[in-house]
């Protein structure tokens, strides 16, 4: 990463376990120069049945770099340059590429230091993929303050007592997790059997956190700091911020709080003007932690990166989030829903639209539809065709990555439409819920 970096270009990291027709269309996308592999993995990339130039990582570090060359790259580029692409779902079954500059990482970075006093006191224990994100809060803050990053072997989130075992033997004394991982450990008690003695900073993003297992965290380790964060990728990571700093009831939903410093937030109405306290809107994001598009995708780019429409006398833009938001009493923003289709499962945000793009194309499926079902995170996913329920889930995980498999899958006689001819999602929550 930081090589690609070094040498004036970006880079977009792929996960080697995600199904081949997925990586097979973000490589079409970038259409790269370049992708770098390590023999372990080289097999697998000649296998995507493109035509590239391969560097194998094993190679590269024993060659020789071109100092003038490096030097005359370096002295050319600008804060405005492309650091990296992340890809995200795409509603028409297309990946996103989220187009991420340098400014955007130095200026997000910043803020992540300065607020939470990042330095090289600071041990991460790392739970987010490099392709994820989240990621980049941890590694960029390392990088600019000599802070230590531990990257938590992800098989000990299936044994959390050797997970909190780990974290005690690496003296890590902060965190920044999506919240499934964190319930792992308070679902399973782990704290009344073994003490996290260091952890000082736990922060979390992502996804809804439970309120419940919140709590179990906050009276095992009270003297922690506990940080609720939100925002897209679209925003670097993170638009806005929530310190814990009062208890909340089990039923309760915690606040998504304030903006980052040099990231504003907007909530507008559907009539464009501003809402006010009390009222509900989508959340608009402007200022410098903003992406600057989607990369090949004019149109997708033009949909929610916009002219700030309370702002008549020069160019600004600002990004539609498609989060429903709105202020309560204290002045905190909360968070309600989400204006489309996308949703936000196990950390990642997800279009269902590209779950059913990718199941429409399985043999025996004539169409299919998915909703989600918030309250117990869950994707259900409904379809029609001639083949039994455990055909389509053994034939989704074939082509969907881990986190997009549907956690139900139901067969219909008949997907019910609405008179306007669209899917009847309404009636499908129904037939879920049994009514």
């Amino acid at each position: 990463m930081f090589g690609v970096l070094y040498s004036g270009n970006y880079y977009t990291v792929l996960d080697v376990k995600s199904p081949k027709e997925r990586i097979n269309l973000i490589l079409n996308s970038l259409e790269p120069m370049a992708i770098i592999v390590d023999n372990k993995s080289l097999q697998k990339a000649k296998e995507l049945g493109i035509e590239n130039n391969f560097f194998v990582y094993e190679d590269m570090i024993e060659s020789e770099e071109s100092e003038e060359i490096i030097q005359k790259i370096r002295s050319q580029m600008i804060d405005t340059d492309p650091m990296y692409i992340l890809f995200t779902s795409g509603s028409t079954g297309i990946p996103k590429g989220t187009v991420i500059s340098h400014k955007a990482v130095i200026t997000y970075t910043q803020w992540v230091v300065n607020t939470f006093t990042i330095d090289y006191n600071t041990i991460w224990g790392s739970q987010t993929p490099f392709y994820f994100s989240m990621s980049i809060t941890d590694v960029f803050s390392t990088i600019v303050t000599g802070a230590t990053l531990y990257i938590i072997p992800k098989m000990y989130f299936s044994f959390p007592v050797k997970l909190i075992d780990y974290i005690n033997e690496m003296k890590i004394n902060s965190i920044y997790w999506v919240p499934s991982a964190l319930q792992i450990v308070a679902n399973f008690k782990t704290l009344d059997e073994v003490k996290a003695k260091t952890l000082k900073r736990i922060m979390f993003a992502g996804e809804v956190m439970p309120t419940k297992q919140l709590n179990y965290w906050m009276d095992n380790i009270p003297d922690a700091t506990y940080v609720n964060l939100f925002g897209p990728t679209e925003t670097t990571d993170i638009c806005t911020y929530y310190v814990v700093d009062r208890k909340f009831d089990n039923s309760e939903s915690l606040p998504i709080g304030r903006s980052c410093d040099n990231c504003d937030t907007i909530i507008i109405k559907e009539d464009g003007t501003k809402a006010l306290d009390g009222e509900e809107g989508e959340l608009c994001v402007r200022g410098s932690f903003l992406a600057m598009g989607y990369y090949k995708n004019p149109e997708k780019t033009a949909e929610v990166f916009v002219q700030n429409p309370l702002n008549k006398n020069y160019p600004e833009i600002i990004y539609r989030t498609g989060d429903i938001v709105k202020y309560n009493d204290r002045g905190e923003l909360i968070y309600l829903s989400r204006k489309d289709f996308q949703i936000k499962h196990m950390g990642y945000r997800i279009e269902l639209g590209e779950i059913e793009n990718t199941v429409n194309n399985i043999e025996g499926v004539s169409t299919c539809a998915c909703i989600y079902d918030n309250e117990n995170s869950r994707i259900v996913l409904f379809y029609q065709g001639d083949k039994d329920k455990n055909e389509i889930i053994d034939a989704s995980k074939k082509v969907l990555t881990s986190y997009m498999q549907p956690s139900c899958v139901i067969k219909l006689d008949r997907i019910p439409y609405n008179a306007n001819g669209k899917i009847d999602r309404v009636n499908l929550k129904k037939i879920y819920k049994g009514e």
